[in-house]
Order: C-alpha cells, then structure tokens, then sequence
C-alpha cells in the first residue's frame, strides 16, 4: 500500500509537472497576456498547493474541481446560445409588423390629404365671396363709425350752441372738454377730414367761449384797477359791490381754468403747424419747451395789456426802444413784477388754491412777462453781436435782471430765464470773445498804472498779510467777476469754456509778470521785485482757494465726466485720476508754473542777499581765532568788531525782507536765508580757521548772544536753523578732558570692528547726542576737535 500511494503520488507530481509546464507554454503563447495570466497562475499555485510537498495529493482533487467548473461554464454557454436565436427572431419580427403599420398609416396620409385639396379646391370660391364680403362689412363699419364719430362731434357742437343760447356756460365748457378729449383720441388716426373738422369745431366754440369770458374777466379787472403799472396807492380791495365782485371774479377764473385743456391743445397745434404768429414762434425758440408749461389762461388773459404796453414802447418805433439802454425794459418787466405781487396773491391766489390748481399765480406772472422778455433780448443779442461795447452792456444788464429775478422775486430755479438765451453758439462765442478782449485790455492797463506795484492797505496792518500789489489784486478782482458772471450758467459745458478762459488769462498774467522780473532782476532786493513776489505768492494762494470751492469742485467732476477737451487737455492717466478723485485740482498746472516762478523769484533774493553778507563777514572770517585769550567772565565779552558789519547787513535785510515780503514769503526767506548763513559760517569760517579756547568762547559769543537773536524775532528757538554751527561751537567749547575723551571714543569707534565691539561701551552716537550733537556726523566731530588748539602737550 505504500508502495502504491508513492506510485500515485509520483504519478500525480509527474501531472502537476506537465500541467504547470503546458501552462507555462501558454503563457509564452499568447505574450499580449502574459504578465496578468503569469501572476494568475502564480498566486493560484501558491494558495492552492503552497512549498509543501505534502500537499501535492490534492492536486487529483484540485484537477478534479476544475474539470467540474469548465463542464459547469460549457453547459452555460451552450443554453445561451440556444437561446439567443428565438429573441432575435421575436425582435425581427416586431420590426417587420411596425413597418408594415407605418406602410398603412402613409397610405391613410396620402388620402385624406388629397381629399383634403380637393375640399379646399371647391370652397376656394365660398372663400373668395366670403372675403368680398367681409371687407364690405368692414368697410361699411368704418363709414358707421366715422358717420358715428360725426354725428357727435355734431351732437357736441349743437349742445355747445344751445347752452351758449340758455348761458350755461358750465356745460358748454363740459361739451368743450368733451370735444377736445375726441381729439386727443383721433390724433393717431389718418382720418385727417375729420381730424380738420373736429379741430375746426373745437376752434369755433372754443373761441367763443373764451372771448365771451374774456371780455367779461377783463371788466371785472378793470374795476379792479387792473393792470397795476405803477405801485398801488390805494387798497386793492374796491369800496363798492365788493362781494359781487368776488364772486364773479372767482367764477371767471374757475371757468376759464376749466378751458385749460382745450386751450393748451390748440395752442399746441397751432403752434405745430405755424400759425401762432413771429411772437409765439420766437418766444418757443427762446425758451425751452420741456421747462415751461403752457401759461395758465386767466394770468395770459391778464397779461394782454401788459404785453400790448411793453410791445408799444420796446417793440415799435419809439424813442424808448434802443438797443443802447436794455435796463429799460428789464427794469420795466421787474417793476411790474414786483407791482403786481400784491394783487396776485391776494385776488387770484386763493381762487386757484380753491380750484385745486397746483398753480402759484405770481411764478404764472412772472413767466408771462418772462417772454415778452426773452423775446426782445433774443432779438437784440442777434442784432448786437457786432459791437462789442453794446453787446457786453446786454449781457450785463441780462445777468443782474436774472440775479435781481431769482433773489428779489423767489423765481424757482427750474424754470428758466434769460441765461439760456446766451448759451446760443453764436452768442456765447461772442460773450468768450469779449470777456478775453476786455481781460487783456484791463490787464494791460492795471500793469502800466501808477500805482500797479504798490499795495493799497500798505499802512494797515491787520489787512496787509499778503502784501498783495494792486495790479495782483485788481487781476484777482476780474477773475472772481467773470466767475461770478458764468456761475449761474445752467449748462456746465459753457461754465467750463469759461474756467479754460480763466486759466489762459492767469497764464498770461504769469507770463507779463515774468517779463516783468527779468527786467528787475538786476536788482531783487528792490521794491517793485519783491511786489513781483508778492504778487506771484497771492495769485498762488487764492487759486489754491479755489481749488477746494465748492463751485470749482463740482465743474471739476463735470470736466471729467464730460471729458473736456479745453479743461482735460494735455493730462495723463494719473493726472485725470486724481481729479476724478478730488485729490487734485483745475488749477494744478498753473500752481506749479506759478510755485516754480516764485521758487525762482525767491532763491535770487536770497543770493544777492547773502553775497551782500559774505563780503560784509570776509573780515570776520579773517580773525586771529587762534591767538585769542581765554575770557573767564562772559559778562565782559563784547562782539567780535569784524562781525559788526555782518551783523548789521543780516539785519537790515531782515527788516527790509519782513516790511516788503508777504508773510508767508517772508517765513520761506528768513527760514532760506538762516540755512544759507548757517552752510557760510560752518565752512568759511568755522573750518578754515583754528580756534584757541578764548576763540572758540568768542565765536559762541557772537554766535549765541548776537546773531541768533536777530532771527529771534520770528520765532522761539532760533539755534534750531543754525545747527551746524550751533553743534560746532559746543565741540569748540568742550573743557580739554571731555574733549580727549571724546576724541579717543571717536577714533577707537572707526578702528574697531562690528564683531569686536564692546556691548557695553557707548556708540559715538550717544555720546554726542549727550553733548547735543544730532546733525554733524563723528567725522565731523573729529575734524572740528582737530581745530582746537588746547591738548595736553602742544
């Protein structure tokens, strides 16, 4: 028996053997799968057999459960198979059938729609007939309707006669309304027959209508004491029947106001189609239709006298009518205004209020006689454009008859006045064109005055900061005036061509006054040049004013969001950023010219005047610094007798800089010309000399006790702008043990090095500043201990 099993065993290793080899050489067959059928394998020998060799006698078993799984996979593969055919078949033949049955339904198609042609062939005539038909039926409906819409336009007018007949004025004006709202309707149709004859109709009666109220409210005005043409001496309120007359009055004006509708549409077509007359034509053209409503009809009934006297005296041939003397009929339209408010608010205002008309019967007032205005200044501006003196005189009497309009007389802003009557291309390009002419005569006379460069509060004080010449002054002066005279310019547009007309004259004036400096640079420290500073520095000053008002803010952000070209010309990207962020200004251009001119102005003074002090300090430059003896009592120190004179210049030219420059400018010359003294002293003198300890308490003395205090005067610490020299004398004047100390700590400071540096030993820079010492640096520290000449041993 073990025998047996061996034989079997050996039998079974001998088949594995050829199993795994057969599959081996399958895999070696088929390279595209080798290396996942490779590592199957290998993973299922491992698992199934393992190294054991023991375990080799269930390979008959493991061959056996394949053989069983492969018998299993057959028979499956073998029922699909055998299953596949009849489902292809079944799907074969649902195709079929739906074919066929589309087959049918194409035919069914075919059919009923060649019955279906047939059918519309024979009704096409029905068709034909019944259109015919139609048309007629619609067409006898539009000979209805248009008959319809005749028959009550006739309705209306017969019922119009026959209240006009019984004095029912109300219900006349009601079949008025009634007509006037039928042409409201009938104004998208092309009916244009009927269209003329309802507006003829509405005409007629409207027209009758209105006259008979009219001539009846203008006998109620008359015993009113209407019009009011000079001021009201009496009360307004008559004696006699005063009820009666109030009554009417107040029934007149509702009545008239209920003929508003019909009034404005016809006032509208005739205006349309040109039939309002020269008068209306150029009042419309004068004034913007989308600002002026239509007049209210009681305040136009009681403007026809008005307007027939202002038509007589400033239209016609009358001495009154001269293009010469404008203020004549604008004081005249004011003074009636201003007559006439009483009345108006009295009489008429509590009528409308009670009618409920959102209507205020002195601004109705104002803009009746606001037209006849803008009528004739639109006349005469077109007829003056050719003398400048008469058409400047125009837009000055136009611009106080608008200023006078909107404050005496509360006119409200958003209805317009005369202004937009300048804003017409051809006028406004006369008004920049005169504005300029009259800018360069004004400036040419004001240089060449006599008293151009002399200011005129000279002798007070509190009101001469600025030391303003007067030729800067009156230039100034003009500049606010033609801003005063655009300001009120409903368009920022033209504001704007104004502000580009401001700024070419300021630059003109920069350049007069810098021809004007050359000619007297030779000499800075006169009058008329420090009057050219003066003027420079307040022309600068006032327009930086300007550039934080209000006013010129808001034409700022309009210049930008319009883009003009006159304003915007020659700035870049970030020059248009800050504007649009406000962080700049419209006078930026002209404020640095003006800042580089007086930067110029004030750096030659400043030169000619030191030179003045450098030949008067040479002597004191030149002392025996050296050889002076030490002074123990300061109180029997006196100055230097070779400083006397620098002394005295620096002086002098102080007071002569404080009483001729502005303060402002005087601060920059004093504070320039200390920096310069303070440069002058510390190199010519200070180093070039020497100083024994006597010199060096000598300098300090004239220094501390003379020249410091001559700056005094205009401010508190005056060794603050002398801090070389300041410093250096404190060097100068430290006792010989401070001063070797120091001297040892500054040189060992330059010989060490960062990493050899004591933590604990005191920077140069502490130490000096201990002494004082901020400005001069150690190398200067150690040239000034280099002068001295008191050290141990010399």
């Amino acid at each position: 028996m073990a025998a047996l099993t061996a034989a079997e065993r050996t039998v079974d290793t001998e088949h594995f053997s050829e199993s795994t080899r057969s599959l081996s050489s399958d895999t070696e067959a088929f390279p595209a799968e080798s290396a996942q059928q490779h590592d199957f394998v290998v993973d299922f020998i491992e698992k199934e057999v393992g190294s054991d060799l023991k375990s080799l006698k269930n390979v008959s078993n493991l061959l056996k459960k394949l053989t069983d799984e492969n018998n299993v996979l057959e028979e499956q593969v073998l029922t699909v198979s055998s299953s596949v055919p009849p489902k292809v078949s079944a799907a074969l033949s649902a195709a079929e059938e739906a074919r066929c049955s589309l087959e049918e339904l194409l035919k069914k198609e075919r059919l009923i729609s060649n019955m279906l042609h047939q059918h519309l062939q024979g009704a096409q005539p029905w068709m034909d007939n019944l259109g015919q038909i139609l048309n007629q039926v619609d067409h006898i409906e539009r000979h209805m309707e248009y008959l319809r819409c005749l028959q009550h336009i006739e309705e209306l007018s017969a019922a119009v006669q026959q209240c006009l007949m019984t004095s029912s004025v109300w219900e006349a004006i009601r079949a008025v309304d009634s007509m006037a709202a039928l042409d409201t309707g009938l104004s998208e149709s092309a009916c244009s027959h009927l269209q003329d004859f309802l507006r003829e109709t509405l005409h007629f009666w409207h027209k009758i209508i209105k006259d008979r109220l009219t001539i009846d409210f203008e006998k109620v005005l008359t015993q009113l004491h209407w019009p009011i043409i000079s001021p009201p001496t009496q009360s307004l309120t008559p004696t006699a029947n005063s009820p009666e007359i109030s009554s009417q009055l107040e029934l007149l004006v509702t009545q008239l106001l209920a003929l508003q509708t019909s009034d404005d549409i016809l006032s509208q077509k005739d205006l349309a189609s040109g039939k309002g007359g020269p008068s209306a034509q150029t009042v419309s053209l004068a004034t913007p239709t989308s600002l002026a409503p239509p007049l209210c009809l009681p305040v136009q009934i009681m403007l026809l006298p008005l307007s027939k006297r202002f038509r007589y005296h400033f239209f016609g041939n009358r001495q009154t009518n001269t293009p010469n003397k404008p203020e004549w009929y604008l004081t005249q339209a004011l003074m009636w205004m201003g007559h006439s408010t009483t009345f108006m608010e009295e009489k008429i205002q509590p009528i409308l209020d009670r009618a409920g008309a959102d209507i205020s019967a002195r601004v109705e007032l104002c803009r009746g006689l606001l037209s006849l205005v803008q009528e004739k200044v639109a006349s005469d501006a077109s007829r003056l454009l050719y003398d400048d003196a008469l058409f400047s005189h125009l837009v000055e009497e136009v611009l106080q008859f608008e200023k006078e309009l909107r404050s005496n007389h509360s006119y409200p802003a958003s209805l317009p006045g005369l202004l937009h009557l300048l804003l017409e291309d051809a006028v406004l390009q006369k008004w920049l064109t005169v504005e300029r002419k009259m800018a360069v005569e004004k400036m040419d006379a004001m240089l060449s005055a006599e008293g151009a460069w002399s200011s005129q509060y000279k002798d007070i004080s509190d009101m001469d900061e600025l030391k303003a010449p007067d030729c800067a002054e009156t230039f100034m002066t003009l500049l606010q005036v033609i801003t005063e005279r655009y300001r009120g310019l409903p368009c920022p547009s033209a504001q704007l061509k104004f502000l580009g007309l401001q700024r070419e004259l300021v630059d003109d004036f920069r350049i007069r006054l810098t021809q004007v400096m050359k000619e007297e640079s030779r000499c800075p420290l006169g009058a008329r040049y420090c009057a050219i500073l003066n003027a420079v520095n307040y022309i600068s000053t006032i327009l930086s004013d300007w550039g934080d008002n209000v006013f010129f803010l808001q034409l700022q952000q309009a210049a930008v969001s319009l883009g003009d070209d006159v304003v915007l010309r020659d700035l870049g990207v970030l020059e248009l950023g800050r504007l649009a962020s406000l962080e700049g200004s419209l006078f930026e251009g002209l404020l640095a010219l003006l800042d580089r001119l007086k930067g110029d102005m004030l750096g030659r003074l400043l030169e000619w005047t030191m030179r003045e002090v450098i030949e008067k300090a040479r002597p004191y430059g030149q002392d025996r610094w050296l050889s002076l003896p030490s002074q123990h009592d300061l109180s029997t120190m006196t100055l230097s007798s070779s400083a006397c004179p620098m002394m005295l210049c620096v002086r002098d030219r102080l007071l002569h800089l404080h009483q001729s420059l502005s303060l402002s400018l005087f601060q920059l010359a004093w504070q320039g010309l200390a920096d310069r003294l303070d440069n002058f002293l510390y190199q010519d003198v200070i180093l070039s000399n020497h100083f024994s300890d006597g010199g060096a308490a000598q300098l300090q003395f004239d220094m501390t006790r003379n020249l410091f205090p001559l700056f005094g005067h205009y401010c508190k610490r005056p060794e603050n702008f002398f801090k070389h020299v300041k410093e250096a004398c404190i060097i100068l004047g430290l006792n010989v043990g401070s001063a070797l100390l120091l001297k040892n700590l500054l040189k060992e400071s330059e010989n060490e090095t960062r990493d050899c540096t004591g933590v604990d030993d005191p920077s140069p820079e502490s130490a000096l500043n201990e002494l004082g010492v901020y400005c001069l640096a150690s190398c200067d520290v150690l040239i000034l201990l280099s002068l001295r000449a008191s050290w141990p041993g010399q």
